[in-house]
């Protein structure tokens, strides 16, 4: 659990942790009426009369102005909503977006988050995680506004597109024994003049209300971070073969850009139910109708082609060591011992 309080602090920012600044404006986010309002600029019209909103207790001012002096003060406000009835998973709306540009990331697929952009409620994809509305093109002085889903208890919370333009809410805990009908925090709206600023200020706000991260400013990274890497998917997907490899790091050497580091990646994954027999073979999760051919290779003959690559790799100067990886070993070996892919590999060892 990280403490409840900023460590760090950039040389120009103040975080100040429950309560305000004497002289200092208040949240630049405000409900008024049916409208959420930035720097009284409406970004969110005909918001539902369960939607409620307070001013967040985190504020962060900054000792420069665009202007060069003074103080002035970003900050945001929490999102609240009630349902009728609890359950485990509540779709609502909080007020509707138009004709303003967003960029925004949502995950597509199970394991993938990825880019969008639009400027209407209904361009938003499901289980967006983030969402950035542009500020105004002209003078009028409405800045950039971040709309962040939270983590609410046992609910996670996301944004997608309603009904004429609405942005909903969608809160879930995945089970239907967990169930819930008050949300006093599933969502964090922030705003700010400077875009880079807007999300560094927003994280921090989700860091101390949340208190379940750090920072990275915060962390020591290891020294890997440091190394140049190649990941073997975007060369071969599911096809990645022992040559492959080797002609790869071979190729980044002779360019002048030795890797540090190689991830051999094939996509594998395979699921099974709790149900299923320990002796057969799990559900391919990595695409469906398509028979893994590099399963086949690496799994199979892994001490083979662990001898035939390694010496291979190793003539470019590279200290490079192979395995599997510690995910699948452990996922497959600890929850379930008996299943023939992790027999076939431990029996070649």
């Amino acid at each position: 659990m990280a403490p409840p309080s900023l460590t760090k602090a950039d040389s120009d920012m103040k975080e100040i942790v429950d309560g305000g600044v004497s002289g200092v404006s208040g949240s630049r986010v405000t409900l008024e009426g049916t409208n959420f309002e930035a720097n009284g600029h409406v970004f969110l019209s005909d918001v539902p009369s369960n939607i409620v909103s307070f001013p967040s207790p985190y504020t962060t001012v900054s000792a420069k102005s665009a202007g060069g002096g003074g103080n002035t003060t970003t900050g945001g406000c929490f999102v609240w909503f009630n349902a009728h009835e609890a359950k485990s998973r509540h779709v609502a709306p909080i007020g509707k977006l138009k004709g303003i540009r967003f960029m925004s990331i949502f995950r597509f697929k199970v394991w993938w988050t990825t880019h969008w952009v639009g400027s209407n409620g209904s361009d938003l994809e499901n289980e967006t995680q983030i969402v950035i509305l542009d500020k105004s093109s002209d003078d009028s002085g409405r800045p950039y506004v971040l709309l962040l889903p939270l983590i609410e208890g046992p609910f996670r919370a996301s944004l997608q597109a309603g009904q004429d333009d609405d942005v909903d809410i969608c809160v879930e805990s995945g089970s239907t024994k967990v169930a819930g009908d008050s949300f006093p925090s599933a969502l964090y709206i922030h705003a700010c003049d400077d875009p880079y600023n807007l999300v560094k200020e927003a994280i921090k706000v989700a860091r101390i209300h949340l208190g379940t991260f750090k920072l990275l400013k915060e962390k020591t990274p290891p020294g890997i971070v440091d190394k140049f890497g190649w990941c073997t998917w975007d060369a071969f997907y599911l096809m990645v073969h022992p040559q492959g490899v080797w002609e790869g790091v071979n190729g980044l050497v002779k360019g002048g850009c030795p890797p540090g580091l190689v991830l051999i990646d094939d996509g594998w994954q395979s699921i099974s139910h709790d149900d299923d027999p320990v002796s057969e073979e799990g559900v391919n999760r990595t695409s469906a109708g398509v028979e893994i051919e590099a399963e086949k290779k690496k799994i199979p003959a892994a001490n083979e082609n662990e001898l035939t690559l390694v010496p291979e790799t190793n003539s470019f100067g590279q200290n490079f060591r192979s395995g599997i990886d510690p995910p699948v070993a452990t996922f497959a070996g600890a929850a379930l011992p008996a299943v023939k892919m992790w027999l076939r590999y431990t029996q070649t060892q």
